[in-house]
């Protein structure tokens, strides 16, 4: 190799190092930035209530009362309080897997994120959501006076959606708006986080959540936070054989 091409050699190696140190330095601001939303939008172990509303493009409603108790970065259940023929309902996720357990049916049954256990636009991934930071590195984060805007991008297949563009209160450290994308960049669904709230001494975050989709024109999802609190559980309520009992848990 002679002196010529060793200098290029070089520069091109050095070249790359800046590019490759540059991504670095952004997905790791960006991931720390991930990481405080999901300690704002939720405890690491908590229990919550709060109101899932379908609406269709007639304006017919329909709504569900959900209970829900979760522990650490993989563990979250719920049960349904109403309507009449949802009571005792529940469901378990433990990491990517999830399962739904119907009264007088019997075995639960697995299900994926991509379902939704109450038929609207909000889907499993949605409803019983742990950390972003969990399933997503940020690859791309760009700030200005009023905003951050955050690309994710999926850790592996296994999750609803392989990307998401996040628009973030610069102040708060919360989500204002959610893009949902497929792979090949279609857009899933819109989630608006509204009407920021102290929701005990610990927790302010967004208590409604409102979603749309180009797939379903005129239909319209709606999630209302009533409460949410601090509360520690044992391992045991995170498991399928108890799940008929997650009801029992209420104070």
């Amino acid at each position: 190799m002679n002196l010529i091409k060793m200098i290029l050699f070089f520069c091109f190696i050095g070249s790359v190092s800046i590019i490759f140190a540059q991504t670095n330095k952004i997905s790791t601001e960006g991931n720390e930035l991930l990481r405080k939303i999901d300690s704002n939008l939720t405890p690491v172990s908590f229990e919550s209530y709060r109101k899932l509303i379908n609406i269709e493009p007639n304006g017919k409603e329909k709504e569900f009362v959900l209970y829900t108790a979760k522990k650490g970065s993989d563990k979250m259940v719920t049960t349904f309080l109403s309507p009449k023929t949802e009571i005792g309902r529940s469901t378990l996720r433990l990491g990517d897997n999830m399962w739904l357990y119907i009264p007088n049916v019997g075995k639960p049954v697995r299900i994926t994120s991509m379902q939704s256990v109450t038929g609207g636009i909000f889907n499993n991934a949605d409803i019983m959501r742990l950390a972003y930071s969990e399933e997503y590195d940020c690859i791309k984060l760009d700030k200005s006076s009023k905003e951050y805007v955050m690309t994710l991008k999926a850790k592996t297949g296994n999750v609803a959606y392989d990307k998401l563009l996040v628009k973030v209160d610069i102040i708060n450290k919360l989500p204002t708006q959610i893009k949902c994308y497929t792979a090949s960049d279609m857009l899933i669904k819109t989630l608006y986080f509204k009407e920021v709230k102290s929701m005990s001494k610990d927790i302010k975050r967004p208590t409604i959540i409102e979603t749309d989709s180009p797939l379903h024109k005129g239909y319209k999802s709606v999630m209302i936070y009533a409460s949410m609190k601090i509360r520690e559980f044992p391992d045991e309520v995170f498991t399928i054989q108890y799940m008929p009992k997650i009801s029992a848990l209420r104070n």
